[in-house]
């Protein structure tokens, strides 16, 4: 008995040191906090969706998932061979165009109206705090921070790892100019030596002037929050951009719900409208879209045109890799949804529609 508490104590005393390196962040506290706790939507001590938004769908437990993880895992949840990819210098850019580059997963960049804007970059090879574990798919890390440009906004939906990413926001730090997140957010850029003055926390339904005709309204998410064992201290947001020639709509990861509609009817119609598109499993319905809910918001935003992200990078989920864009190309064409299916590190011009090979039929 005594070993068995010793054992248990240095467990614990291992992952609490483990916890506490750099990578994880840090929570809000000081004036940080006390601005965050006056949020209407923080109560009980956390941040709150719109919606009751249970953590899984009725039957499912934390033990049913891991079983399904670690024992059933799916052969097909990643590609059976490299990613086909091009790689755009994007210092080489003509400053005239509007473009867009996926980087993969919910990493990209956009050059718009002579600013240049970066959404949650994970540039490191992993999305998770245990390097050996998330590693992006073989062909799909064609970018490196060195290959980022100066950075006019950095857009950050949310601090899980799969979206804020420490080695790569660490490397990327001289070269952003302002960081527009939710409230709470900014704690870990902070602890990772980022200026304070040049982070922006919004709560929903504010609006940020950023500047030469640029607006952006920090909008609701379905979601949660948290890099540790500590949840939902900091926001999940997403945006709704208007520059000068353009509206996009910037979606972080989201459960389907009336935020869509109402974001819709309140700022849209959208250019074009970005949403998650992977990384759903029946077990956690709530919040994640599934290819066909993606096809749903973008209607109900009002979207002009569709590109779906947060899939071709990373296994989060047990489905096929290439599961969510057969299923959202399928349900993009019968409703009628332009949708653009570029290759990681393709240019793909804002203000067209463009034409996309099928480029993931060709990997079996």
């Amino acid at each position: 008995m005594l070993l068995a508490f010793s054992l248990l104590a240095l467990l614990t005393l291992a992952v609490t040191l483990y916890v506490r390196q750099p990578k994880f962040g840090k929570t809000p506290s000081g004036e940080r906090f006390a601005q965050l706790k006056n949020s209407p939507h923080y109560n009980g001590g956390k941040f709150q969706n719109l919606s009751h938004t249970p953590d899984f769908s009725d039957g499912a437990t934390v033990g049913s998932i891991m079983w399904e993880m670690l024992f059933r895992r799916n052969k097909r949840a990643q590609p059976p061979g490299p990613l086909p990819s091009v790689k755009t210098d994007l210092f080489a850019l003509d400053p005239a165009e509007n473009v867009l580059v996926w980087f993969g997963h919910s990493s990209y960049f956009m050059q718009v109206d002579g600013k240049k804007i970066l959404v949650d970059p994970v540039l490191s090879g992993t999305a998770s705090p245990i390097g050996a574990s998330a590693r992006s798919f073989k062909g799909s890390d064609v970018y490196t921070p060195d290959d980022i440009p100066e950075i006019d906004f950095l857009f950050i939906s949310h601090d899980h790892w799969d979206h804020v990413d420490y080695k790569t926001l660490r490397r990327l730090r001289p070269k952003i100019k302002k960081v527009i997140c939710g409230l709470g957010t900014g704690a870990h850029l902070e602890s990772w030596g980022y200026d304070p003055a040049r982070i922006i926390e919004k709560d929903w339904h504010e609006q940020v002037m950023l500047g030469d005709g640029f607006v952006v309204d920090v909008c609701p998410a379905r979601h949660f929050s948290g890099r540790g064992f500590v949840r939902n201290k900091a926001l999940w947001v997403s945006f709704a951009l208007t520059t000068p020639s353009l509206k996009i709509f910037i979606g972080g990861d989201s459960g389907y719900d009336a935020h869509f509609a109402a974001i819709g009817a309140a700022l849209g119609p959208f250019n074009l409208a970005i949403l998650e598109c992977g990384q759903y499993d029946r077990s956690w319905k709530y919040i994640h879209l599934t290819p066909e809910e993606v096809v749903q918001a973008a209607q109900d935003l009002q979207a002009k045109r569709l590109l779906a992200v947060h899939w071709g990078k990373f296994a989060l989920a047990n489905h096929d890799w290439d599961d969510p864009i057969v299923r959202v190309a399928a349900e993009s064409e019968r409703k009628g949804m332009p949708l653009l299916h570029p290759l990681i590190g393709e240019k793909v011009i804002l203000q067209e529609t463009g034409v996309f090979e099928k480029w993931w039929e060709g990997i079996r």
